[in-house]
Order: C-alpha cells, then sequence, then structure tokens
C-alpha cells in the first residue's frame, strides 16, 4: 500500500507497522501523544501472539500512509 501521508492524529489501533524494507513488524497498540498540543511521542507495536507491545518513540517514525505506519529501523528485541 503507498497512500498519501497522514498525520499521526489519525493513526488508529491496529495499523500496520513496517520496516523500511516494507516489512510487516507488528500493528499499532496505542498512540502516544497530546492532541490538544498536537504532541505526538510515539507508538505502542504489537509483534507476535503473545509478546507486549514495544515503545517505538517519535523521532523512529518515518512515514504514516492511510493504515500504514513505516519506521525508519527494526523493532527493537
Amino acid at each position: 500500500m503507498s497512500g498519501e501521508p497522514a498525520s499521526w492524529l489519525v493513526v488508529e489501533r491496529g495499523w500496520r507497522v513496517l520496516g523500511p524494507d516494507g516489512d510487516q513488524l507488528g500493528t499499532v497498540d496505542e498512540v502516544l501523544g497530546d492532541e490538544e498540543t498536537d504532541i505526538f511521542n510515539g507508538l505502542q507495536v504489537h509483534s507476535g501472539l503473545l509478546g507486549k507491545p514495544t515503545y517505538v518513540p517519535a523521532e523512529r517514525v518515518a512515514e504514516i500512509r492511510e493504515g500504514e505506519v513505516v519506521l525508519d529501523s527494526e523493532l527493537p528485541s
């Protein structure tokens, strides 16, 4: 999928999270930020069936497109 760039304010739980190579790393579990001041802190990303969500700081988000978030590197292990 290659949609138009989108704001962090429209990101929803369940959106795909992709690595820089386009491989799916997981899904958005939670968006962290302050809508009132438009400050995006990051995401909680869920990967695997039983894994705990991983925090990804906003600085690691390279692009947001409708239905997916692209990171600048792989998720930390």
